[in-house]
Formats: structure tokens, C-alpha cells, sequence
């Protein structure tokens, strides 16, 4: 017996529908967000830092006549190591004889100003543990080394024939940290003896009033002016007394 149309139709609908798909596609799969490119260190224009800071002009002078501030920039900013600068004050350079490095050549002043600095970054809380590495090796490499000593957040740069202790802190942001030290870092591969200091200003003479100076008198008249007056006042006085005296002889007789 054949069934009616109209009774298949719904019946093979329901069957098809409810029949579970063979090919089903793949779940995606779950992926995790990548990661946010890491920031690009800021740029630090040493020579404009130093020119603003300080004052360390003497100090902006030599490294930019030897060049040697290129150095310093190169590894400052090219560099995953970074920079560390000891820089003096200007009153640290002019402390000492101006021969002191007029006497040294060029490579050997290039030396000195390397030697004011680190080729890596290191904040001041990094120095406690640097200062049990000593010698600490400069920018100067060899035998250009400084010993660190680091107590109670106070901390000291030794050289040969200068201690200086870094006053303060300039600029320390990651891959650069410039520090002020109060001396030059002098060191003994270029000087055999400790380099004399500047003489002293000599102190400005005191001016002191001479004793042989007339005094003024309360009145503000002149000493000579009131000696006249006392003068004339005791010849009036005695001609006075004259004429009363002669005034008397003539009654008496």
C-alpha cells in the first residue's frame, strides 16, 4: 500500500533534519593576544643635558673637543648596556693648577675623560652591590679602575689621588644615568704625583680709618672753627673785666 504524498513529505523532512551532519567543521582554535611591542628607550641628548645641568661647562668642553662625547652618546643610545657618567662640577676643575692638563697629549686626556664613566647603566641603588666588585673597570678599560664604596645612600668614586662622593643625581632614567661628583677622578697611569691645587684668592685688604683722620665734632663743626670761637670768647671776656675793674679805680677816686 503506497502512502500519500502529502503524508512522505513531512516525514522525510523530519528524518533529514534530525539526521546529524557527518563532515562538521573544525572548533577555531583560541589564539592569545600577542604581546604589545616593548616601548622604544627615549633618545638622551648628553650634550644638551650637560649644558643645562651643572654647571659642568668645563667638563661639556673637553669631552666635546676630543669628540669623546660621541663615545659617550653611541653607548648611551646604541647600546643595550647603557651609560653611567661621573661629571665635576665646574669649582672641581678650577681647584687645581691649569697646567695639570695642559701637560697630558690628547690620548691621554681622551683617557682621563673616559674615565669618568661606566659603559652601563647603573642606578644608585646598584652601587651597594657593585662596590663588592672592586676594582670597578672604566670607560678607559685596562688598568683604569675605581674602587666604590656605598654607606648609608652615600657613595664615593676613588681614584688614585681623588675621593670624590657623587653630590647628586643629574639624570637617571634607564639606559642613562649622569651623576655630579665634586672632584676630578684622577688617575694614577697619568699622574705620578697627586697634581697640585690653585693657590688660594688672596682675601681682599680690610680698609680701616686712619688714626691721623680729623674726628667730627658732635655740632658738625671743624675742630679749628671751635678753637676760634673758645678764643675770641675769653678776649671779650677780658676786656670786660678790664674795663669794670678800670670802672672802679675811677670811682674810688
Amino acid at each position: 500500500m503506497k502512502l500519500p504524498i502529502s503524508i512522505l513529505t513531512p516525514i522525510i523532512l523530519t528524518l533529514f533534519i534530525s539526521t546529524p551532519t557527518q563532515a562538521q567543521a573544525p572548533a577555531p582554535a583560541f589564539l592569545p593576544p600577542s604581546p604589545a611591542p616593548a616601548p622604544a628607550p627615549h633618545y638622551v641628548n648628553l650634550t644638551d643635558l650637560l649644558s643645562v645641568a651643572g654647571p659642568f661647562s668645563i667638563f661639556l668642553n673637553y669631552v666635546v673637543q676630543t669628540k669623546i662625547i660621541d663615545t659617550f652618546q653611541n653607548q648611551a643610545n646604541n647600546t643595550d648596556q647603557g651609560l653611567t657618567l661621573f661629571v665635576p662640577k665646574n669649582s672641581a676643575f678650577t681647584s687645581l693648577k691649569q697646567t695639570t692638563f695642559s701637560n697630558l697629549t690628547d690620548d691621554q686626556l681622551k683617557s682621563l675623560l673616559l674615565y669618568h664613566g661606566f659603559p652601563k647603566y647603573y642606578s644608585l641603588a646598584e652601587f651597594k652591590n657593585l662596590s663588592a666588585l672592586n676594582p670597578v673597570s672604566t670607560f678607559a678599560g685596562g688598568e683604569y679602575t675605581v674602587n666604590l664604596t656605598y654607606d648609608m645612600g652615600t657613595v664615593r668614586v676613588a681614584s688614585k689621588w681623588s675621593n670624590p662622593n657623587i653630590t647628586s643625581s643629574v639624570y637617571s632614567t634607564r639606559p642613562v644615568a649622569v651623576y655630579e661628583v665634586n672632584k676630578v677622578l684622577l688617575p694614577m697611569q697619568l699622574f705620578s704625583a697627586d697634581p697640585p691645587l690653585a693657590p688660594a684668592p688672596a682675601p681682599a685688604p680690610e680698609s680701616k680709618p686712619s688714626d691721623l683722620a680729623p674726628k667730627s665734632s658732635p655740632s658738625g663743626s671743624s675742630p679749628k672753627s671751635i678753637d676760634s670761637a673758645n678764643s675770641a670768647h675769653v678776649i671779650s671776656t677780658s676786656y670786660m673785666l678790664l674795663w669794670v675793674l678800670l670802672g672802679a679805680i675811677m670811682f674810688m677816686l
